[in-house]
Formats: structure tokens, sequence, C-alpha cells
């Protein structure tokens, strides 16, 4: 079962108060390339992966989705959701991604925003996505990019005691990670980016975008302490999409 550290009182206070989180998907810096790698989304029947507090579930049905599923391990996190969103097309369902299930060749998007980082089987749940996914239909997700992972493994300590770390260190090691972010104790999985890919392309999908994202020029200059993440890519954003001859 995943970590499910967002129903910590401590951790959710302090998760609540980040500007993504009290505005939405325009206070997040990767949201415009992430949109761009979106399908059309008129019609679709759409999975979110750890929909959080709904921000896209409510954008997608605003743009055209037919129905929008959202799940999350957090209770917190689907009792937030279920309060601020008014759409009988859109639900919300309580679900441990390291073990849920969904029905086969229900969906036409699978999509997901810095979840998968706190997932120990990646394999499992894209063989799940795959399974759930029409013949043709897409799966767009951003994740923390590898290199910029929680760098502790058990028994390790790093540059930062815990935190994350540039670059990520014993990058080779994959597995099980801990930092301090809001929280203490927080633990994740880290996986290198060969993994990442292979893990689609062995599952069956082919990968149409991958980007290891950096904020704009004209980001940087609306803010400027994003300058930093110039100098490494904070999170990687990807495109894949199951074969097949549905292509819209």
């Amino acid at each position: 079962m995943a970590q499910n550290i967002y129903d910590d009182a401590t951790f959710f206070a302090g998760y609540s108060q980040l500007p993504r989180q009290v505005h939405g998907l325009a206070a997040a810096p990767e949201w415009p390339a992430l949109r761009a790698m979106l399908p059309d989304l008129t019609g679709k029947r759409i999975v979110d992966l750890g929909c959080g507090f709904g921000w896209f579930a409510r954008w997608a049905r605003e743009h055209g989705a037919a129905s929008v599923l959202g799940l999350d391990i957090s209770d917190n996190m689907i009792g937030r959701a279920r309060a601020t969103t008014q759409d009988q097309a859109i639900e919300y369902r309580m679900a441990d991604l390291d073990a849920f299930d969904l029905p086969e060749m229900s969906f036409e998007l699978a999509y997901s925003s810095l979840a998968f980082h706190y997932i120990e089987d990646f394999a499992r749940l894209v063989r799940t996505v795959h399974r759930a996914l029409v013949p043709g239909g897409h799966f767009v997700f951003s994740i923390e990019h590898p290199i910029y992972m929680a760098a502790k493994q058990p028994g390790w300590m790093t540059h930062e005691q815990g935190h994350r770390t540039w670059p990520v260190d014993h990058y080779a090691s994959e597995g099980e990670r801990h930092t301090d972010w809001i929280a203490s104790g927080v633990l994740k999985f880290h996986r290198t980016l060969g993994t990442t890919v292979n893990t689609l392309i062995d599952t069956g999908f082919v990968l149409r975008h991958l980007e290891e994202f950096a904020p704009t020029r004209e980001q940087v200059a609306q803010c400027p302490e994003l300058v930093e993440e110039m100098d490494r890519p904070l999170m990687l954003l990807m495109a894949a999409q199951r074969n097949g001859t549905y292509e819209s």
C-alpha cells in the first residue's frame, strides 16, 4: 500500500497552502507544457490518477470531456475535491494506486500529475492503465524528474540529510527513498529515466512526447525564483499512446 502522507494533519495543512493548491492549474509552472501534450478532450472518458483537489477533473469537463473519474488515496483530498465540484459527470473515489484496478477499455485518456513517484510498483500501474485504455487511448503524466528525486535511501546520508539534492545521490540504485518535505519521512520511489520509458514501451505504449521541464523566459521574468529551475530539470512530462487505430 502506498504511503498516505496526505491524511497527516500537519502535512495536509502545509500542502493546502502551496500556490498550485490555492490557485489551481494556472499556478503550476509546468501546466502549459503538460496541457500542450493532451489530446482534444471532446467526448472523452478520462481517469485522473492522484486527482488531489480535482483541479484537472473540473478543467477537463470545461474543455469537453464526457466524464472524469478521479482517484486518490487520501480521504482529505477526496473530501476537498467533492466539496468543490458540482458536476455529476465527475466522480471521485478513494484508491491506492499501488493496488487499484480499472475496467478494461473504459477510457480514452489517463492523466496524472506528480503522483507516480509515490508508487512502488510502477510496472503494475502501467499495465493497469494500458488495459483500461481503448486502443489508441492516451496516457499523459508528470513526475518528479529522477535526477532531482528524494535523495536518501535507507542507510544513506546525503549532502542535505535526506532533502532533494542536485544531482540525486546513487542515481542508478532504484527503490525506496525518504525525504523531508512539509513533513518528515515522506516516502517516494526512485526509478531511472530509462526504467520509466522502457516500462511504457514494454507494456505496449508508443511514446509520443517526453519533456524535461524547464520554465520559459517569460515565466522566469514573471516569477524570478524560477530561475533555479533552469539549472536542472525538476519534472519529467510524458505522453504515450496505447497501440491501436484510434488517434484523435
